[in-house]
């Protein structure tokens, strides 16, 4: 890819405004319902980050903030109530801000860099994710990763497709990366 990958944590002072602006992008609005006014998406963005079953984090290119994640333990959330969870479960939620980013080849090294990073936990065998059934170009980004599909699940906002990522076949093809 030719371009450093790097994650932070997200902080209020810092990512506000940047994570405002991304979530009223048209690529993201169908997939995110946080359009919302900056009072309201503030507020959200508070509760999430004081939420200890997620992580918040930027993906940078080079050092350019060009993404957002939210990793979490899937026992706590929504989803680990459409499955036979197992508590050392993690899940994975991801975007891309700035539209300049996307059709560029960067959403699998992104997104294959984050899992490695989830199965750093030992405990962690398999990580989930459950982009909108709609979102034909994540579940594809999604099964070049490792996922696989699992079955159609239905949460709170959305119509999802439920998809595992094992770490066995997954740390395989990375070392072989």
């Amino acid at each position: 890819m030719g371009k450093t990958i790097s994650f932070r944590r997200v902080t209020l002072e810092h990512d506000l405004d940047m994570l405002f602006q991304w979530m009223h992008e048209p690529h993201v609005i169908p997939f995110w319902n946080l359009a919302i006014p900056f009072e309201k998406y503030e507020k959200h963005l508070r509760k999430f980050l004081a939420d200890p079953h997620q992580t918040l984090h930027i993906g940078s290119l080079d050092g350019v903030p060009m993404s957002y994640w939210e990793t979490y333990w899937a026992k706590d959330d929504v989803v680990g109530k459409t499955y036979d969870v197992h508590p050392e479960d993690q899940g994975i939620h991801l975007l891309f801000g700035p539209p300049s980013y996307l059709g560029k080849g960067y959403a699998l090294p992104l997104l294959k860099t984050m899992v490695f990073r989830l199965f750093q936990h030992e405990k962690t065998e398999k990580v989930v994710a459950e982009p909108d059934i709609r979102n034909e170009k994540m579940i594809h980004i999604f099964k070049k990763c490792g996922f696989a599909f699992q079955k159609e699940i239905d949460l709170p906002d959305k119509r999802a497709a439920l998809m595992y990522c094992y770490r066995e076949p997954f740390l395989r093809s990375w070392n072989h990366a």
